[in-house]
């Protein structure tokens, strides 16, 4: 069933480059060799190797000084190590890593139109549909300098050839390796990772679901259909970032979404807003948010934890402070309402009121009191009066009298 998958997968997806960008050439007297269009570097290795399906591929090996990872890059964009050749060195200088590059198919758009007849057996009918799309290259087997024909299985097999050389010649080891898939070179990238249990972290740049889903939104996994990263994203134990353009027209975003979505262990992801297929590189958020990537699974496990619960409890704080958020509208639907239940302003008038009528009483009473003070002294007139005419009356008694005595 695999050589049927990729019998099929070699005539509707792969279409070598001609001609290469680059020869392989061989100085006679030191052995080393180079890329006919590059002079030689100091750090930088020019390899064949041999893989287990007996074909022969071209890989490139650059050395960063005191490097702690290894990128092994699986390209996909209908190059070739010659047009991704400086992309490597200024990767390898930017991250500070070393760096084995691959390259990977890709399905951007090249002009060249291919007619898929599938036939497809569902709800016991045979149905049959097809799709033009546009399909582009791949450089492993059978690309550019490398030897055997393209296939789905030869592309897992080269793949395998470069991270054993990446264990074998330069030392690296399985926790040390962060494994780079660009656009369907995240097909042998994610089929890698999936058997690798203690590997760094793998980035996806503009991944694809599988190779029938970049045609056609299909639901379900067929036979037929290849890199079915889909199925395979869930069996990664390591730190995964995605990184894709909102503006994709080869490869659509949800297609970086779903695979996020599947991943065991997120990492934040990179949503480049106007970001096309090809383009992402160019962003400036995109090697500053891959160094901070490589700088947190360069950390220890322990310290990727503390820092990942941290992250996760500033996560949930927000998300509780976003629930009180919701609740204060509420509240806020409240405040419109005040000025019914509040009745401040009726009540003020009231109070108003009663603190004029007690200020009337108290008035009143004051009046009241002021009135009996004022009888009560009229009262006192009145008897001192009384008093003055009885004096007077005795008085006059008392002169009469003296009157008297005198005649």
């Amino acid at each position: 069933m695999g050589g049927v998958t990729s019998s099929m997968a070699a005539k509707f997806a792969f279409f070598p480059p001609s001609p290469p960008s680059y020869k392989l050439v061989t100085d006679e007297l030191t052995g080393l060799t180079t890329l006919s269009t590059f002079p030689h570097r100091e750090n930088v290795d020019v390899l064949r190797l041999a893989t287990r399906r007996g074909t022969e591929i071209v890989a490139i090996y650059v050395r960063y000084p005191m490097a702690s990872s290894t990128l092994l890059y699986s390209h996909g964009n209908a190059a070739d190590l010659g047009q991704m050749y400086e992309l490597f060195i200024e990767l390898s200088i930017h991250l500070r890593v070393n760096l084995m590059g691959v390259i990977g198919v890709n399905f951007q758009v090249f002009g060249v139109q291919v007619l898929i007849y599938v036939i497809i057996k569902a709800m016991g009918k045979v149905s049959i549909w097809h799709y033009t799309g546009r399909l582009s290259k791949y450089d492993y087997s059978g690309y550019g300098q490398s030897t055997g024909k393209p296939s789905e299985q030869n592309t897992y097999a080269d793949i395998e050839a470069a991270y054993k050389c990446l264990e074998d010649s330069y030392g690296a080891k399985q926790e040390d390796i962060i494994l780079y898939g660009q656009s369907v070179g995240s097909g042998p990238t994610l089929d890698l990772a999936s058997r690798l249990p203690q590997l760094r972290a793998v980035v996806l740049h503009s991944p694809i679901l599988s190779g029938l889903r970049v045609m056609y939104p299909v639901k379900r996994t067929y036979w037929f259909d290849i890199y079915k990263n889909i199925d395979k994203i869930p069996l990664v134990n390591c730190p995964v970032l995605v990184i894709h353009g909102t503006s994709d027209e080869v490869v659509d975003c949800s297609h970086g979404k779903q695979l996020w979505e599947l991943c065991k262990e997120k990492y934040e992801p990179l949503w480049l807003k106007g970001g096309n297929h090809c383009d992402l590189e160019l962003y400036p958020e995109y090697i500053k948010h891959l160094k901070k990537f490589i700088n947190y699974v360069e950390r220890s496990p322990s310290q990727r934890n503390t820092s990942r619960r941290s992250v996760d409890n500033f996560e949930q704080s927000r998300r509780s402070t976003d629930c009180f958020e919701v609740s204060r509208k509420s509240t806020d639907r409240r405040e419109k309402p005040r000025k019914s239940t509040d009745r401040p302003e009726k009540l003020k008038g009231l109070d108003f009121k009663t603190s004029n009528l007690e200020k009337l009483e108290k008035l009143r009473i004051s009046l009241d009191q002021t009135e009996r003070s004022r009888r009560s002294v009229d009262c006192f007139e009145k008897s001192r009066k009384s008093i003055d005419h009885q004096l007077e009356r005795a008085r006059k008694s008392v002169d009469r009298l003296d009157r008297i005595r005198a005649g």
